[in-house]
């Protein structure tokens, strides 16, 4: 499967060795490592600015749906985080570790053990152990909403169910290091790219976009709202996921 993948925003396999006692896969060179690593070091994330940290989630967005729309049979990598996201020395972002990753199959339930990283697996993983291009698309809201608040969402993504983490303004999530975004365009960024996140890590599937959708979102010119980022709530950013919602 790696052989046959050929992406811009995945990282490239140029041979293996295979030995009676151990194997090795040969991989593209990433000089800044993972995203979890730059996120979790202060310099580092502060390098990581606003601009850089959009163009990182656009390529995480490109790679799997190419996986998911672009390859026959569909690819789901079962394991998106943000360790498995490694940087080039530009800052673009590659999608890595394709050890967990499996084909659909159109004729088949497509059932599986459960696998991936905990905090990132899709919540149905745990009751249904059938596999669907939903769970990437809920790492990746995971993956997404962790660039922009730098650090894993865990604890919002547990309370977006309760009142008081809907009143949470967008100002006070987001990574805290940087400050706010200063430029339109930034600005316009950030409330995109989370109020996508949001729509992304709901509870219900089908209620989840395709990542067709998300990459046709991100492309768009227009803010899902027109108020000020001080302004912005959570709960007003979840009442946007309805132009988002997936009808296949």
């Amino acid at each position: 499967m790696l052989t046959e993948i050929c992406h811009r925003n995945i990282v490239k396999l140029h041979g293996f060795c295979l030995h009676k006692r151990c194997n090795f896969l040969i991989y593209e060179y990433m000089d800044k490592g993972s995203l979890f690593c730059a996120l979790s070091n202060d310099a580092e994330a502060q390098e990581l600015n606003w601009g850089k940290r959009v163009n990182i989630i656009k390529g995480v967005t490109r790679a799997l749906a190419y996986l998911h729309h672009d390859c026959t049979p569909t690819i789901v990598h079962r394991d998106i985080t943000s360790n498995n996201v490694l940087l080039n020395s530009e800052m673009e972002a590659f999608v890595s570790d394709f050890g967990t990753a499996r084909f659909l199959d159109p004729d088949s339930s497509n059932q599986t053990l459960l696998v991936g990283t905990y905090g990132y697996v899709a919540p149905e993983l745990a009751y249904t152990l059938t596999v669907t291009e939903k769970c990437d698309i809920y790492s990746f809201g995971v993956v997404a909403l962790e660039t922009i608040m730098g650090k894993h969402p865990g604890e919002l993504i547990s309370m977006l169910s309760k009142p008081s983490a809907l009143e949470m303004k967008l100002k006070d999530v987001i990574d805290q290091r940087l400050g706010l975004p200063i430029l339109q365009r930034e600005t316009h960024d950030v409330i995109l790219v989370t109020t996508i996140a949001l729509a992304c890590v709901q509870y219900t599937p089908k209620l989840r976009p395709s990542m067709q959708q998300v990459s046709q979102q991100l492309s768009i010119s227009k803010p899902p709202l027109a108020v000020s980022l001080h302004e912005i709530s959570i709960q007003q950013l979840m009442n946007q996921n309805l132009y988002l919602v997936d009808n296949n």
